[in-house]
């Protein structure tokens, strides 16, 4: 069993894929170009933002915002202490002070009632606090409006880290178009993905757009003309190209994603009724992508039912196995455990099960079953 099977999903689309890709070669222009703006045309579609940005992998697109924003030393960008390490290691490569907000224990998600108070506490502190970064993690987005005013009353600025979420829903609108930017990836692993690394940005903003337009081509405003220190972040033509054929049939795809979610929360209710486990909690505002299938392990040893889900040919993953704050690079910050509660609990118990837009019910009945077996184990 695959825990994402990218080799299924290329067989069927194999015959279009191929044939995009050999197009690109035989055009000779293998950056940026005509494929590059039709991606960006049809995800502005897609999202309802008037203006995307095709950029070189999600953690550019965040990058990339941030110089747009101005974010660099002497500043404070707030982000949650439970994502991937990118989310914060952007703030620290322009030489700004990351700071964080502990999550919702359900949605795993930015709280705003925290938010708020953290900036506060910041603000009281005589931080110059910028914006803030908000993840929609597994696919789910965040509470984004609370999250918009409460940043809008402050003059901060508001990103969507919608690197897992690109697909979902919040009260009828799109991922990435939920604040005055949106960052989407295009990692092969991620709902919408292609076939190394790359990433959109999505604004409505016009001044914005042109903006992140030129930093993503080192400051350029015409040939050899530099306006500002930018970075090489251009996404390559035949990347566009395969994701121009996966998007037409993203939509089927978000809905298979939707129904496999539906059937390991029939398969494993009772294991949660048991109060063995936790199932993905959706906020009744949203709809989620499911990037990833996540419960939290309550009663046993994560580590243990690992082990016991790998001898029966069920692998697993954990996202993530540790609070951001705790990391290494950010010792020099100071936090202890205990600083954000929750974000340390879900490390310690989340895990993420086998979940693609291809799984078959007999995979995740096998899954269920394995799951089973790891709870009756002694």
């Amino acid at each position: 069993m695959e825990f994402i099977d990218l080799k299924k999903q290329y067989r069927k689309y194999k015959d279009e894929i191929d044939r995009a890709v050999l197009d690109v070669m035989a055009s000779g222009r293998f950056i940026l170009g005509k494929k590059v703006e039709a991606l960006e045309e049809a995800l502005c579609r897609f999202t309802d933002a008037s203006y995307a940005v095709g950029v070189s992998s999600g953690t550019d697109g965040l990058l990339l915002s941030l110089m747009a924003f101005g974010v660099g030393p002497g500043k404070v960008v707030i982000t949650t202490p439970f994502s991937f390490f990118a989310t914060v290691e952007t703030i620290m490569l322009l030489g700004a002070e990351p700071a964080f907000s502990d999550i919702d224990p359900h949605t795993y998600n930015m709280a705003p009632e925290l938010l708020e108070e953290q900036i506060k506490k910041l603000e009281n502190a005589g931080k110059d606090v910028a914006g803030v970064i908000v993840v929609s993690l597994y696919g789910q987005c965040a509470n984004m409006d609370e999250i918009n005013q409460l940043c809008a009353s402050k003059g901060l600025f508001v990103i969507e880290d919608a690197c897992q979420s690109l697909g979902a829903t919040y009260k009828g609108r799109k991922s990435g178009n939920l604040s005055k930017v949106g960052v989407t990836s295009f990692f092969p692993s991620k709902p919408l993905g292609c076939f190394g690394d790359g990433g959109m940005i999505f604004t409505s903003d016009e001044k914005l757009y042109i903006h992140l337009k030129t930093l993503r081509i080192h400051g350029d405003i015409g040939r050899y003309q530099h306006r500002y220190v930018g970075i090489n972040g251009r996404l390559d033509a035949i990347q566009a190209a395969i994701l121009l054929v996966k998007l037409k049939y993203f939509k089927n795809e978000i809905e298979l994603r939707q129904q496999a979610a539906n059937r390991y929360d029939n398969l494993l209710r009772e294991l949660e009724q048991q109060g063995h486990i936790e199932l993905p909690y959706i906020a009744p505002y949203c709809q989620s992508v499911y990037a990833q299938y996540t419960i939290r392990i309550k009663t046993r040893n994560r580590q243990r039912v690992q082990q016991i889900l790998e001898r029966h040919d069920v692998p697993t993953a954990v996202h993530y196995p540790n609070a951001l704050p705790y990391l290494e690079p950010l010792a020099y910050l100071g936090f202890k455990k205990g600083d954000f509660p929750e974000a340390e609990r879900a490390a310690n118990q989340v895990l993420s099960l086998p979940m693609h837009a291809f799984i078959e019910e007999s995979e995740q009945e096998q899954v269920a079953e394995a799951l089973l077996r790891a709870f009756q184990s002694r």
